[in-house]
């Protein structure tokens, strides 16, 4: 049997335990910078999943809607947190058409796309030659290839 005192600083030792964990989970980068052989850097969702910007887009408004967004979901975090790589300032919010709320980098909505599957994917580069990963480093891209 364990005396009343023992139990006592158990219960509080969980407790800052879990605590801690929560705390940990909390900062947790919510936007992550990762690297691939062919694309370069570019930006990913906590999970890896591949984040997009459209160039018909444009600083804090998004013309992507409809079927578009059926292929193209938006991306949106209401807390932002990133690794030291990157500068939390350059990640903001709109409110779309819809209402919807969309995160953005630099101004510029991201987007998913549907065709990435797991982590590290990056099928939607490239497409139509308006869809692109985001890259710190070189965004916007000569003010979004003049549209």
């Amino acid at each position: 049997m364990i005396n009343g005192n023992v139990k006592k600083i158990v219960i509080i030792l969980l407790v800052l335990c879990l605590g801690g964990l929560a705390f940990s989970q909390m900062n947790d980068p919510t936007i992550l910078l990762k690297s691939k052989y062919g694309i370069g850097n570019y930006l990913t969702d906590a999970n890896g999943l591949t984040l997009y910007y459209f160039t018909r887009d444009s600083e804090g408004k998004s013309v992507c809607t409809g079927g578009c967004l059926d292929k193209w979901p938006i991306f949106y975090s209401d807390t932002i947190i990133v690794p030291s790589s990157l500068n939390k300032a350059d990640f903001g919010v709109i409110t779309r058409p819809d209402r919807q709320k969309q995160t953005t980098f630099r101004g510029y909505p991201l987007y998913y796309f549907i065709s990435d599957k797991k982590a590290g994917d990056t099928t939607g580069q490239g497409v139509g030659n308006v869809w692109f990963v985001v890259d710190p480093a070189h965004f916007p891209v000569g003010e979004m290839m003049k549209k």
